[in-house]
């Protein structure tokens, strides 16, 4: 650009200089107070001027770059605040919804019919050499049961009112093997098992009756 000149009017150099990186620097002053209007800037004028020029666009382009990290990080924060004001309302909401309570007729039946330990044909097959039998009973007394009750200490047949494991007639003969015969499996299997022995003196006995007349 030799032999070129531009004019550089004291307010613009006053405003690169002041916020270049030769800010306050006593021969930018200098520069500024050299520069009239009118006066036609020399080759070195001219490089100077274009010195300050880029570092006060690096400079501006360093602050949109900060304004905007800014920007973004705010809004990240805003995100964050709303996504916490969510996640506490929403708990708000749950501790305030009642649990729901056990219906009438499930309490009922769990108040009414609790469970007996142990597993009763296992306990009936523990009880078998008491009575004078081996295991190969066993399997006729399981046939017999799963007829009469399904194992079941609380099936009760609506029709005669047997009651129990063995489908005692009534239920309270049971009473007699202990107090807890309307709940407990080893008190109504032992009553049935002695039943068994003095009326068909095998279990065996009782599963054929119960095959040619429909009960023993």
């Amino acid at each position: 650009m030799a032999g070129v000149g531009v004019i550089v009017p004291i307010a613009v150099v006053a405003g690169i200089t002041a916020s270049g990186p030769d800010a306050g620097n006593s021969s930018s002053l200098l520069a500024m107070d050299g520069a009239r209007p009118g006066t036609m800037a020399t080759g070195a004028h001219l490089d100077s001027g274009v010195r300050l020029t880029g570092a006060a666009r690096r400079e501006v382009a360093t602050l949109s770059v900060s304004r905007v990290l800014a920007e973004r990080a705010a809004d990240r924060r805003a995100d964050r605040r709303a996504a916490r004001l969510a996640a506490e309302r929403a708990a708000a909401r749950a501790a305030a919804t009642p649990s729901p309570s056990p219906s009438p007729s499930s309490a009922g039946t769990t108040a009414s019919a609790p469970q007996p330990s142990g597993n009763p044909q296992k306990i009936a097959e523990g009880m078998l050499g008491s009575y004078g039998w081996s295991s190969s009973q066993f399997g006729c007394l399981v046939s017999l049961w799963n007829t009469e009750s399904g194992w079941n200490v609380y099936a009760t047949n609506p029709s005669s009112g047997a009651y129990g494991i063995p489908q005692a007639l009534p239920g309270s003969k049971m009473a007699s093997a202990g107090p807890d015969w309307q709940s407990d499996a080893a008190t109504q299997i032992r009553w049935g098992l002695g039943y068994i022995k003095s009326l068909y003196g095998s279990p065996c006995g009782a599963w054929g009756h119960e095959q040619a007349d429909g009960w023993y």
